[in-house]
């Protein structure tokens, strides 16, 4: 596959999800798919957190330690915002003291 064939797939899937996006905005969407869709932004964080868990030079207790505060976070408060800031937090202070 050429590089050009592969930046215009990539384009085409990035802009789909989009377009559908603006094709329901206004219409009535069933229960199934409302909850299906309240779960994405934290299906889309934990995809992206995940690989980086094991970090490098020494830091995976560190990290794993701080993921879990932040998934308690998460789901004490039912606020993915918060479990950024205290996952942060969390990781921050562990590595200045450890």
């Amino acid at each position: 596959m050429t590089p050009t064939l592969t930046i215009l797939f990539m384009a085409v899937v990035t802009y789909l999800p989009r377009l559908a996006g603006f094709l329901l905005s206004g219409k009535n969407v069933s229960p199934f798919w409302l909850r299906f869709f309240r779960f994405v932004p934290i299906t889309v964080f934990a995809a992206i957190i995940f690989p980086a868990l094991p970090g490098s030079s020494g830091e995976t207790t560190i990290r794993l330690f701080a993921a879990a505060l932040a998934a308690v976070a998460i789901w004490r408060l039912k606020s993915l915002w918060i479990g950024i800031v205290v996952g942060m937090g969390a990781f921050w202070l562990l590595r200045y003291f450890f």
